[in-house]
């Protein structure tokens, strides 16, 4: 677990490391750079350190939490990526969707009436929303059916109100690609990130009907060799989203040559988020 600099969430939580390029938004990968600086520390290989990675021990980092904490899930790699078993994404499934945590008075006198609710908010981000069709039907047919995943499926049709869904649409032929995947998938909040942001992006035929998404991020490429945003491009997102009501958060932009983090665009900052009762 760790504090995370990324302006939509309060903690990352990386039970996998490392992944491989699968579309044009991976070319300058943040986290290949920074596995790369920590090679041979901190879980990373020394001789591969952005080689796809379990981390089983820090599967119970969030049961320790007390406070609520909006997550990003594998920040460090794809919880999807086809080197991920499915019997380990389930497991951090089943972490997300234990909403009771453990407490020591309930435990003592075993009153589950006492077990708490942390109220923390996971998001799960993916290039890769076809291997999560695949999941889920190895889901159905092999995990046990009283695990907290199948117990929030089969109560309630989606994983939990706390878990967002998301996948990344860098140009138009990934959001054309992945977007209609995601609409499928059980998830109460479903989101896309155009980060970083590749080329002009129309969600007009998306974010407007009654199977929409329900939030949009977008930013610039940031770091060595970063390609450029168009400010038309990101306006132009910016308005689709105002039009159809869907919350826009703009994480940053290139501004006279410089990435400015939460900029202003026509004046004010864009840092909506999806209110979840």
């Amino acid at each position: 677990m760790a504090d995370t600099r990324i302006e939509w969430a309060h903690k990352v939580w990386n039970p996998i490391t490392g992944c491989s390029p699968v579309s044009e938004g991976c070319q300058n990968c943040y986290a290949r750079r920074m596995a790369n600086r920590l090679r041979g520390r901190c879980g990373y290989p020394k001789e591969n350190p952005f080689k796809v990675t379990l981390h089983p021990e820090r599967l119970d980092e969030p049961l320790k939490w007390r406070k609520p904490r909006k997550v990003f899930v594998c920040s460090m790699s794809d919880l999807f990526h086809p080197d991920v078993p499915f019997d380990y994404i389930t497991q951090v499934f089943d972490v997300m969707c234990s909403w009771r945590w453990p407490n020591k008075e309930a435990e003592r006198i075993g009153d589950e009436s006492l077990l708490e609710d942390p109220g923390h908010t996971y998001m799960v981000l993916t290039k890769r929303p076809e291997r999560v069709q695949d999941w889920l039907q190895w889901l159905f047919e092999y995990w046990p059916g009283d695990s907290p995943v199948n117990v929030n499926l089969s109560a309630e049709g989606h994983f939990g109100r706390h878990i967002w869904f998301g996948v990344t649409a860098e140009n138009q032929q990934r959001a054309d690609e992945r977007i209609p995947i995601l609409l499928q998938i059980p998830a109460t909040v479903r989101f896309v990130s155009v980060e970083p942001m590749l080329g002009p992006v129309d969600l007009t035929n998306i974010i407007i009907g009654p199977n929409r998404l329900d939030w949009v991020i977008c930013g610039s490429e940031t770091g060595p060799n970063r390609r450029e945003a168009c400010i038309e491009w990101i306006g132009d997102l910016c308005d689709q989203c105002e039009h159809a009501g869907v919350p826009f958060f703009l994480k940053q932009m290139e501004v006279d040559g410089k990435i400015v983090k939460m900029p202003k665009l026509d004046g004010k900052v864009w840092d909506r988020m999806p209110e979840v009762e």
